[in-house]
């Protein structure tokens, strides 16, 4: 678990994905429109990836991939990420990270 909240706080916005995880692919779209490049975490092509996905778990994601953090705190995965979006409140964590254009 000291892997994943190291990786998740050292950057502002931060995503656990799997290669392969077009659900991962998508959010990493989205966070790109809205001006934020994401530090991408590709737990299949890391050593330790089957510690860090049990350390996810633990957390309680229902789901290891995507799972996003902002500001060092857990968001969620797709579904709340989505809901958050449609709903006006991805912005407004997002804005802190987002890129000057």
């Amino acid at each position: 678990m000291d892997k994943v909240m190291r990786l998740a706080s050292e950057s502002g916005v931060v995503l656990f994905s799997k290669s392969s995880c077009c659900l991962c692919y998508t959010v990493r779209i989205l966070f790109q429109d809205l001006g934020v490049t994401p530090t991408v975490n590709e737990i299949d092509q890391d050593p330790e990836g089957r510690e860090m996905v049990r350390s996810l778990m633990r957390l309680g994601c229902n789901t290891p991939v995507p799972m996003i953090f902002i500001g060092g705190k857990l968001l969620g995965s797709t579904n709340e990420v989505m809901s958050l979006h449609l709903s006006g409140g991805l912005i407004p964590l997002l804005r802190p990270y987002q890129a000057l254009y």
